[in-house]
């Protein structure tokens, strides 16, 4: 599949795993030619396990600022909507292999996207400052 920034908060929040391929600019980037070659492998190991969609190179910038992505290229793993975490750069095959295998495991969390988040705790808990 191919998603852009208008699609890709629809394509992630359907049911399951999904995996995005942010590739980079071939020229800048060429090891991202490679994990687009990996993928597929990686697809037949995990059998079933996720979905895999590419970001055409013009909506690569948004969709990573989205996510909180800073390097190319980058495997982006979400589960039901939420983000789970990234594999960044070209990898050894068995660093691939235990790096899915733990995305395919983890809980979801936060993109790393700029920002902290705000925790807002009621005066009347006599705890001051934030926490």
């Amino acid at each position: 599949a191919l998603v852009d920034e208008n699609s890709v908060a629809d394509w992630v929040a359907l049911p399951g795993d999904r995996v995005l391929l942010l590739a980079g600019d071939a020229v800048r980037f060429p090891e991202g030619q490679d994990v687009a070659a990996v993928l597929p492998e990686l697809m037949k190991v995990f059998a079933g396990r996720f979905a895999v969609a590419a970001v055409p190179r013009d909506s690569e910038d948004a969709v990573a600022r989205r996510y909180g992505s800073q390097r190319w290229p980058s495997l982006l793993f979400f589960r039901g909507g939420h983000y789970v975490t990234a594999i960044a750069g070209m990898q050894d095959w068995d660093v691939y292999l235990q790096g899915v295998e733990a995305a395919l495991r983890m809980p979801t969390s936060r993109p790393p996207t700029i920002g902290i988040p705000v925790v807002s705790q009621s005066p009347s808990t006599g705890a001051g400052g934030c926490h």
